[in-house]
């Protein structure tokens, strides 16, 4: 059987934990920041984990991690 092929936007946006939670980074960050509050801006610092529904997504697009 042939494998499957990895979504590149995926695998450069997106990283597997050992526990196999998913790990990305905050949106809503490129431009426009004049009009979200310091505290979105603070708080969307880092990376953060994907929410269950979203982890069920993205794991599609990652078959083989």
């Amino acid at each position: 059987m042939s494998k499957l092929k990895t979504k590149s936007g995926a695998k450069k946006r997106f990283k597997v934990t050992s526990s196999g939670k998913i790990k990305s980074g905050a949106a809503f960050l490129s431009h426009n920041l004049r009009r979200r509050s310091q505290k979105m801006k603070r708080q969307a610092r880092g990376t953060m984990i994907l929410s269950d529904s979203d982890t069920k997504i993205v794991k599609q697009f990652l078959p083989y991690s």
